[in-house]
């Protein structure tokens, strides 16, 4: 198997999403709603296995691990693929249904979605070597503000008892996923105070 199976993956997962949001709503407006809903929310698994790949190698060193955090890259990749969907399927439901978003909302998802494609594009040994250590600045940035999309989009729906669920789910999801990335550099900021 091409070790860029994760990148189709992602794309077919956010395809999948779209085309059964799009078939089971009752109307279009419904649809899109939906179609919006469910590829962000397939996409989220993707992300999360991408912001965790280097942490988990490192606090469980295993086959599994060593290959996720080897193909991170085509993981991220998955992501950027399937989030592009979701903004298609979101921006037609913005236009169907006439809904605004407030700018701090507009200024937080549309850095996330510069920032995305700004890391996708950048996803290469060339430009690793191009960019030097902005190459490392940009890919931190961006994770980390990805996660905090998903982390504010999440908190928001605790409040709302017809998405308190989910919110719970995806929040402590992304609490976790973060916990585990401070747990990975914790212990490596130990091995290396250790050596020295």
């Amino acid at each position: 198997m091409p070790r860029s199976w994760p990148m189709m993956l992602g794309l077919l997962l956010g395809l999948a999403a779209l085309l059964l949001g799009l078939a089971s709503g009752a109307d279009q407006l419904e649809s899109w709603r939906l179609a919006a809903r469910w590829t962000a929310r397939v996409g989220f698994p993707v992300f999360i296995l991408t912001y965790c790949a280097s942490s988990l190698g490192r606090l469980w060193p295993s086959a599994i691990t060593r290959t996720l955090w080897r193909d991170r890259r085509w993981w991220g990749l998955g992501f950027a693929a399937s989030h592009t969907v979701h903004l298609y399927a979101l921006l037609w439901y913005l236009k169907v249904s006439g809904e605004g978003r407030p700018l701090p909302v507009l200024l937080v998802a549309g850095t996330g979605y510069a920032l995305l494609f700004a890391m996708a594009l950048t996803s290469s040994e060339a430009a690793m070597r191009a960019l030097g250590k902005n190459w490392r600045r940009l890919h931190t940035l961006g994770i980390h503000w990805l996660w905090f999309v998903f982390f504010a989009s999440y908190g928001g729906r605790i409040m709302k008892p017809e998405s308190m669920t989910t919110g719970v789910i995806g929040f402590s999801i992304a609490v976790l996923a973060l916990s585990l990335r401070i747990a990975a550099w914790l212990k490596g900021r130990n091995r290396r105070a250790v050596s020295a």
